[in-house]
């Protein structure tokens, strides 16, 4: 009860001195807000991100030419030049890659500005086309929604059969993937008949998952390769604990493949699906820490202003102070009285700061195109921290009040 007629008389205060509590309550608002709303906003990007490399899959690896300029000169001889993966190679990795159980897709990306024409209905010219062969989606987690798979026979021999994404469905089938089944689509001069429509995947790395279409490898080869043309490899092996080993079983495959000698250096590099997450979460542990201290700053200067205000507060309500111990309170009472309202100017600052908080992580969210979580744990944290400042703020006004001698108190005017 005492408790409670503590945070009544704060109020009470608060009321008393509206303009100079509102004004500190809003900068301590504004410290909690950008804490709460970029720590949320990092925290549901990196979870989109993290959602995304699951439905990878932890147990996958990449393989491409090595992006480090190994051209010219080292100790007077010509060093070897990264060269793209040919068809040639990719092909023969797989033959020759045999890990316990892993599969191998290998893929080319055709161009990313094509249009899909179904009667009369046209895409925008935004759609990413890509050759895959019969692998590709179990070693990149895409699901199908109706239809099937390519068969190694339609890949080898390059027949003109397409799968779409989720987006192409909703714009020329209506949102119904099995109406799309059976039906053809252009895509420049070509004309190929959709067999597959894939499950919506949503977007990873600021580029949409669903829209893109897939035709075979051999026929994306005979449409867009070029002696030049890079192929990209990728293996999913069965147990993620066994990631490692299968991609030092990868490096000496493809060193052989790449006719690379023992002194040579690798001209490719193996990326793991989880290595880009987990460099963004080192990258985002130091935004995070700019973020606190720039919060911490704002914090501060509210601190500055709430104890100026406290002190104001003690100045005018001396005589109150008297009365309270002329009836009986005690130092303990009239510091505990004090530090309340501190505390609650904090608190009521931090609501607001919070709500704000939130409304920032869910526009970054949506602008991001990412999930936005709930942020219980920065609330928590932005609730603490104005606890804190509360006391550290009120605690020299509180024990100021405490001491003055009651009969002095009674007389001041």
């Amino acid at each position: 009860m005492v408790t409670v007629e503590n945070i009544k008389v704060a109020i009470a205060s608060i009321k008393d001195n509206l303009l100079r509590s509102l004004l500190t309550l809003l900068i301590i608002a504004v410290g909690i807000a950008c804490l709460v709303g970029i720590l949320t906003a990092i925290d549901s990007l990196l979870y989109t991100l993290s959602d995304n490399f699951n439905r990878l899959g932890a147990n996958s690896f990449t393989i491409f030419p090595s992006n480090n300029n190994l051209g010219g000169r080292e100790d007077g001889r010509q060093t070897k030049r990264a060269e793209p993966i040919t068809y040639r190679q990719a092909m023969e990795f797989t033959e020759r890659y045999s890990y316990g159980g892993a599969r191998v897709a290998v893929d080319l990306f055709c161009r990313s500005n094509a249009s899909i024409v179904y009667g009369t209905e046209k895409t925008n010219p935004t759609v990413r086309l890509i050759g895959i062969d019969e692998n590709y989606f179990f070693v990149t987690a895409f699901e199908l929604a109706a239809g099937r798979n390519f068969s190694k026979t339609e890949v080898e021999s390059g027949a003109q059969k397409i799968i779409i994404g989720d987006d192409i469905v909703q714009n020329l089938f209506n949102g119904d993937p099995a109406k799309a089944i059976g039906k053809y689509i252009s895509i420049g001069n070509g004309k190929f008949r959709v067999i597959g429509a894939l499950e919506q995947k949503g977007s990873s790395s600021g580029q949409s998952n669903d829209r893109r279409v897939f035709i075979p490898l051999m026929n994306a080869k005979k449409l867009y390769g070029t002696q030049r043309t890079r192929y990209n490899i990728t293996v999913s092996v069965i147990n993620p604990n066994e990631v490692d080993d299968a991609v030092s079983y990868a490096v000496g495959a493809m060193r052989n493949v790449r006719d690379l000698k023992a002194g040579d250096e690798n001209d490719f590099e193996i990326r793991k699906s989880d290595s880009i997450l987990n460099r963004l979460k080192e990258m985002t542990s130091n935004l995070r820490l700019a973020t606190i201290v720039i919060a911490m700053l704002t914090l501060l200067g509210a601190s500055i202003g709430l104890m100026n205000i406290m002190l104001v507060s003690v100045t005018e309500r001396t005589k109150e102070i008297g009365v309270r111990k002329a009836l009986g309170a005690t130092r303990a009472n009239v510091l505990t009285q004090f530090l309340t309202e501190a505390i609650v100017i904090c608190i009521l600052g931090g609501l607001v700061g919070i709500v704000f908080g939130i409304i920032i992580g869910v526009i970054v969210t949506k602008v991001a195109s990412a999930n936005f979580v709930i942020p219980w744990n920065w609330m928590t944290l932005g609730i603490i921290v104005c606890v804190i400042v509360g006391v550290v703020s009120g605690l020299y006004p509180a024990l100021k009040a405490s001491r003055l001698d009651p009969i002095e108190a009674l007389r001041y005017e």
